[in-house]
């Protein structure tokens, strides 16, 4: 069932989204996992939804009852594959003063929210302990030192396409400083988590992005827990961060891949095409910048012994 907006929001985004896959498979057939759907969640809603395969298979979907993350699985038939999906999503944005917002302590914080304080696969927050006190230590703790060590790491490290693969982690991008939008996310992430602030990786599609980069693609950007719920950022500044279409959520890229092959499989590029629609009379505006903290999670809620300004 669809899950009806609130009635209390006045401004929310539309986008169309369309995302076109195709695989050329061997004749041993192979297993796929795609993460392509978006996400169902109290801001966001999903419409018109469609998916179309080239071939005549079974798939079936499995929805994650706590990130929301929605699942295809299927096994491809030799030949070609081709996988269309095509949804209306509309996104309402829970804005905030970045001033109010304050980290949470430890010993304070939702248990859904433990899972991302930890060292993960390509965020090995326990090697960058020192360099996260170092650089933000001494920051006034909340929004402030969040965007802090977002501003940083996209002064740090250069937006170059086929400069990382999917070996490398946070640490290699520190190094290197060169990566595409999963590793930006991967290293504020880590410092994020250095300082024991919960962050989590999130998947969606680049809306707002400079032509100059490329065609369309799915992005990767990142969500911290402040007050009581997750925040938005884009470390790579590369997208509308009120463009953001949620598709899903993990400790890193590991955990979000929009597709996972068991087999032998040729890939061909994705084509990713999500165009905002403006109404303002139904109250639709186009993604723009702001000065608010943008969150699309209805939040976890206190623990006690904290209390959000």
């Amino acid at each position: 069932m669809r899950l009806q907006p609130p009635s209390n929001h006045q401004t929310r985004v539309r986008l169309e989204l369309q995302i076109d896959l195709e695989y050329d498979i061997d004749r041993y057939g192979a297993d796929f996992i795609f993460n392509i759907h978006a996400a169902q969640t109290p801001h966001q809603w999903v419409d018109n939804e469609r998916l179309k395969l080239s071939q005549d298979i079974a798939h079936t979907m499995h929805t994650d009852p706590v990130t929301a993350n929605r699942t295809l699985r299927l096994r491809g038939e030799p030949g070609t594959l081709h996988v269309q999906y095509n949804a209306t999503v509309d996104i309402s944005h829970h804005a905030a003063d970045p001033c109010t917002l304050r980290e949470v302590p430890v010993q304070c914080l939702p248990a859904d929210t433990l899972h991302y304080l930890y060292p993960s696969r390509y965020c090995q927050s326990d090697r960058l302990l020192r360099l996260a006190a170092n650089e933000f230590g001494a920051l006034p703790h909340g929004y402030s030192r969040v965007q802090s060590i977002c501003n940083w790491v996209q002064q740090q490290v250069s937006f170059v396409s086929n400069t990382s693969d999917a070996n490398t982690s946070a640490v290699d991008t520190l190094v290197t400083q060169v990566g595409v939008c999963r590793d930006f996310a991967h290293l504020m992430i880590t410092l994020c988590r250095a300082l024991n602030i919960p962050a989590r990786f999130a998947t969606g599609t680049d809306y707002g992005a400079d032509p100059a980069l490329g065609p369309p693609d799915f992005h990767a950007y990142v969500e911290v827990y402040l007050g009581d719920r997750w925040y938005l950022f884009d470390p790579s500044g590369t997208a509308t961060p009120m463009g953001l279409l949620r598709i899903c959520t993990g400790r890193d890229a590991a955990d979000v891949a929009f597709a996972t092959i068991f087999g032998g499989v040729q890939a061909h590029p994705p084509v990713i095409r999500a165009f905002a629609v403006e109404d303002a009379g139904r109250g639709f505006v186009l993604p723009h910048l702001g000065s608010q903290a943008l969150s699309t999670d209805r939040g976890s809620g206190m623990a006690a012994g904290f209390t959000a300004p």
